[in-house]
């Protein structure tokens, strides 16, 4: 018997160990390889969006956790002593033997909601005696390895709900319209009875023997003291679903972005406001009802909140569900549009944070040409000169190329590139001056972030007093150089100006940074746009939200932009044609700014920023130029810029002129006594800028003319100079419809208004002008030189090509 005994061990530990091992991997990693639907959540966990998963069915990710109200019902309904067995319940078999025995068919499986769990993962088996010791098995199996509350996770979260609705949570979307977290007593109980039968009992079919269902499911609960009678009565009271909902919608493009990105199939947890979100959306269709009247299509905003770095609301695009495409599946945010003015602050601030310019200098309004190129102001009309700060509120363009020319378009180019720019994928020269007018793309994306950045610095700056407090008497100018407008040893060293303080600055990519005083000089001027519409007068009331904002229009009206800053929020909005097609009236004033304002009215209430006093200096600057005071300054203020304007320039605008007795005239030692002479400051434009300014400026003064007995000029000045064209410059005559050729317009600045000048082309004489120095020209192709000549001899000239025909 021994010998036997002895002879059998080995094969029946070998068996054993095999019977071990199987039982050990007879269930895989992963029980469920079913796909899942990408479900978008608001910052509070509610849902926005999802997208059926790739097999049609709404089966979301699994849950993290389930509600204690539905897991009472289920437990209560399918699995009373779910959390005293090993997976399978002896009792719950045997009374499943007896009742199938009465009936004489199956009318009760005895499943714990582990087997059930094990059935759902082995998906289709027939259900037969082999079946059930199967999944026996399996179960004692799961139980070893999973914790209850996984297991129950596990069956909730693949649980079949009726139609195409897998799972707790997209149950409680499709039936309830809300998370599983907060279903009643009686919505917990529906869908706890759901599983049991679900292709014959679900809310929209059999309503009568489903609610009977639920109720006495209730009934049992409330026997086993979970709610008291009253809840029972309200809970029976409840209607049954007639149908399942619809998914929500909200922030679909969104949801979008995340499955591109890798992540479908997930849920993409968004510090989205579900609310702000709602309120925005509808604002943007309110607006889009109207702009699709005159065949603007798309519109899109975005609303950051600064403090958190965090977006509270995304609407890629207007989206109406049912409606032709029209462009509305393209994320607006994400694509790359022309830029219009947007990046005019932003270059501005740049200026002011190098000391490259101050808030208020005197910039050129006059007409420009380039090669191939020919900015115009958006109204067509020139200021002559204009300050910097009113050029940025009224978006002129001559300006802003002034201000990129000098402040070098590659280093700008850089600047956008290091703030997180993403779209400036071409080197520098190919966009050139143009980049600063919309002749480079930008996203909402990109630019509201970059928006978001410059009003952190400020938020997080810490505002002390101004270190100093300087005067006109600090600045020497006894060694000040008149041809450069320079005084000779700044107050600031170059090394000062460059220092920073990281502890009161964000730094950018790249560790590029603009200061807090270029930042709060920008918005206070950006504060000053004027509001379209019923806005206009915002002034007027005290209580009106201090926004600085900018708004942006494409060429050929394809791009309505408009975004606005505050310290808590930065709104952006963006208003279109997906396709690119143009639209008369498509601009950022009229089409975009609505928007921003009606947003910006649905957000709590917003403050203003603070001056980083630590950045800035009172300083002496001339009224009249905005640059710092020279000796020949007639009114000067002394007024806070920011430190790095320390260095730049003294007025170039202002000169010393000798006047005669009766001060109608210049003069000079050569025609007259200097005791006799009358010295005073005169404010002095180029006579370019002088034509156009003294139109809006009747107030400007032009320079007394030089007495006829003097010789040669006081001053050493311009007298006049060409409006059109540019040294250098290349024209194209074209053919008009009498099959004539049209003329090229040549004008004159000259300081005197009434003088006479006489014109030469390729030294053939042409005649003269007097007062207003236009002249109509058709010469022929090549190159030729216009020449004008004044009555005291003064000449100027300028070489130009006109082309045989375009692109020569």
């Amino acid at each position: 018997m021994k010998k036997q005994i002895k002879k059998y061990r080995y094969p029946i530990v070998v068996l054993f160990v095999l019977l071990s091992a199987a039982y050990y991997v007879c269930l895989p990693e992963n029980l469920f390889k079913d796909p899942y639907a990408t479900v978008l959540n608001a910052e509070n966990g509610e849902m926005l969006s999802a997208r059926i998963a790739r097999d049609g069915q709404w089966r979301f990710p699994e849950a993290d956790s389930i509600s204690d109200k539905y897991e009472k019902a289920s437990l209560t309904f399918e699995d009373q002593y779910f959390y005293s067995h090993l997976g399978v319940n002896p009792l719950a078999m045997g009374r499943a033997m007896v009742q199938n025995l009465k009936a004489g068919s199956v009318v009760s499986g005895g499943s714990t909601l582990s087997m059930q769990v094990i059935r759902m993962y082995r998906k289709g088996k027939s259900r037969n005696v082999y079946e059930k010791l199967v999944e026996m098995i399996l179960a004692t199996r799961l139980e070893l390895r999973y914790s209850k509350k996984s297991i129950l996770k596990l069956y909730a979260s693949h649980a079949p709900f009726g139609g195409n609705t897998v799972g707790i949570e997209a149950a409680s979307w499709r039936y309830f319209g809300r998370r599983a977290n907060d279903l009643s007593w009686a919505e917990a109980a529906l869908l706890a009875v759901l599983p049991n039968q679900p292709s014959l009992l679900y809310p929209g079919r059999n309503t009568a023997p489903l609610k009977a269902k639920r109720d006495r499911l209730l009934d049992k609960m409330y026997a086993e003291g979970f709610f008291d009678e009253t809840s029972l009565e309200l809970a029976k009271e409840e209607l049954i679903p007639s149908k399942p909902n619809d998914i929500p919608i909200e922030a679909l493009h969104l949801l979008d972005k995340g499955v591109k990105d890798g992540k479908e199939g997930r849920r993409l947890q968004t510090t989205l406001d579900a609310h702000l979100q709602r309120r925005v959306d509808r604002v943007v269709k309110n607006h889009n009802a109207l702009l699709r009247l005159d065949g603007i299509e798309n519109a899109s905003a975005i609303v950051l909140d600064v403090r958190s770095n965090t977006v509270k609301a995304y609407i890629g695009n207007v989206y109406e569900e049912g409606t032709s495409s029209n462009g509305q599946q393209v994320d607006v945010i994400q694509a790359p549009r022309s830029t219009g003015s947007l990046l005019k602050p932003i270059l501005y601030a740049s200026l002011l944070d190098e000391g490259l310019m101050l808030p208020k200098s005197l910039l050129p309004d006059v007409p420009v040409y380039f090669k191939n190129f020919a900015p115009k102001n958006f109204t067509r009309e020139y200021d002559g000169a204009v300050h910097a700060d009113l050029a940025l509120s009224r978006s002129l363009n001559i300006p802003a190329v002034h201000m990129l020319q000098n402040y070098g378009y590659p280093r700008f180019h850089e600047k956008l590139k290091d703030f997180g720019m993403t779209t400036l994928t071409q080197p520098a020269s190919y966009y050139g001056i143009s980049m600063i007018l919309g002749g480079s793309e930008g996203t909402l994306w990109d630019l509201t972030n970059i928006y978001a950045g410059m009003a952190r610095t400020l938020t997080q700056f810490n505002g002390r007093a101004p270190e100093k407090r300087y005067d006109k008497s600090d600045f020497d100018f006894a060694n000040y150089d008149v041809a450069t407008s320079k005084v000779q040893g700044s107050l600031l060293s170059e090394k000062d100006v460059s220092k920073k303080q990281p502890t009161e600055n964000i730094e950018l990519k790249n560790n590029k940074q603009l200061s807090a005083s270029s930042i709060w000089f920008t918005f206070k001027a950006m504060l000053e746009v004027y509001r379209p519409g019923d806005d206009a007068q915002w002034k007027l009331y005290s209580s009106a939200k201090k926004i600085a904002w900018k708004t942006g229009t494409s060429f050929g009206y394809r791009d309505g932009w408009a975004i606005g800053v505050t310290p808590e929020y930065v709104v952006g909005v963006w208003v279109g044609n997906a396709d690119g097609e143009g639209r008369p009236g498509l601009t950022g004033i009229q089409a975009a700014a609505p928007i921003l304002f009606d947003i910006f009215d649905v957000l709590p209430e917003t403050t203003w920023f603070n001056p980083p006093m630590a950045e800035m200096v009172y300083a002496p600057v001339d009224r009249q130029s905005g640059y710092l005071a020279s000796p020949y300054s007639i009114q000067v203020d002394t007024v806070l810029i920011p430190k790095a304007g320390l260095n730049t320039m003294a007025s170039p605008f202002h000169q010393r002129v000798h006047l005669d007795k009766t001060r109608n005239y210049r003069v000079n030692s050569d025609c007259e006594l200097v005791v006799d002479m009358i010295s005073t400051n005169w404010f002095v434009l180029p006579p370019k800028q002088a034509l156009y300014y003294k139109k809006r400026n009747p107030t400007y003064e032009e320079l007394p003319p030089l007495r006829s007995d003097c010789f040669g000029e006081s001053l050493d000045m311009e007298v006049m100079d060409m409006v059109y064209p540019e040294p250098d410059a290349q024209v194209y005559i074209p053919i008009n419809l009498e099959c004539e050729r049209e003329q090229v317009v040549f004008e004159v600045a000259h300081r005197k208004p009434n003088s006479e000048l006489h014109w030469h082309l390729d030294d053939v004489y042409l005649g003269t002008t007097t007062g207003t120095h236009v002249l109509g020209l058709t010469p022929p192709a090549g190159a030729h030189i216009i020449t004008v000549v004044d009555e005291e001899g003064h000449r100027l000239s300028r070489n130009f090509t006109v082309l045989e025909k375009v692109g020569e």
